[in-house]
């Protein structure tokens, strides 16, 4: 028998991955995503704005100063690359 793969999920309140301590959503967390949330970009966006939300009020609760520009770039800077327009064919 083989060992299911372990998921990408994150570690609260750190906001490391459970699997590979990479700060979350890491690589294999965002093909995760991308591919849990196809065709539904919107939905996805949201979901991790709010996890966004989530991190940073982590971040102030442990008494840090969460570098929101980073955090930004790190929870959804990367959805423009993984979205991927639907377009009909030109006939």
């Amino acid at each position: 028998m083989t060992a299911r793969p372990r998921p990408h999920l994150p570690m609260r309140p750190a906001w490391l991955c459970r699997n590979c301590a990479a700060p979350w959503p890491c690589g294999p967390a965002q093909l995760d995503l991308t591919a849990e949330y196809y065709g539904h970009s919107i939905a996805l966006a949201f979901y991790l704005a709010a996890s966004m939300h989530d991190a940073i009020d982590d971040g102030y609760r442990l008494g840090l100063r969460p570098d929101l520009p980073a955090m930004h770039a790190r929870f959804l800077g990367w959805l423009s690359v993984a979205r991927r327009p639907r377009r009909s064919p030109r006939r």
